[in-house]
């Protein structure tokens, strides 16, 4: 059986993950499902990979797209970390979530000034914790993140298509 091209994975990994974010704007502005700082950090993580992958599809083999693929599984570790994060603790702080390293580190970048109906956190920790089929919104961030992680990393080892 053929593998799939790394350039058509790769464009597969930039669609998931910028429509991830589309799904998540969709949740917010049609749902009223308002985003905590956590949130807003795996959207913008979501947006980097799918830079990188976009980026490294748009390159021939070689170790310009390894490259960019090993950064885009390191941003999805990042995103594994984040979501367990706002899973595991940020989701049971009652007492609010404000001025966590995810505010920082979107405060430092000006994204709450660039788009703020993107990334400016609109809700506590506590309060974004939803579900969607059963499912925590931050455990289905997880889940794509490390599928991306696995695959880049895939793809970085791969000896060419």
């Amino acid at each position: 059986m053929r593998l799939p091209s790394s350039r058509l994975v790769l464009l597969g990994i930039t669609a998931a993950a910028w429509g991830a974010v589309g799904a998540a704007l969709v949740s917010q502005f049609h749902y009223d499902m308002q985003p905590c700082p956590w949130c807003t950090l795996q959207r913008l993580i979501f947006l980097v990979i799918g830079a990188l992958t976009a980026l490294a599809a748009a390159l021939p083999h070689g170790a310009g797209r390894k490259a960019l693929a090993w950064l885009a599984t390191l941003m999805a570790g990042c995103g594994v970390a984040a979501a367990l994060w706002q899973h595991k603790v940020a989701a049971l702080d009652t007492m609010g979530c404000a001025q966590t390293l995810a505010d920082k580190i979107l405060s430092k970048l000006g994204l709450f000034d660039l788009a703020p109906d993107v990334f400016a956190p609109t809700a506590s920790c506590a309060e974004a914790s939803v579900d969607l089929l059963g499912v925590p919104y931050a455990l289905w961030s997880l889940a794509l993140f490390a599928l991306f992680g696995l695959t880049t990393t895939a793809l970085a080892l791969r000896r060419h298509d």
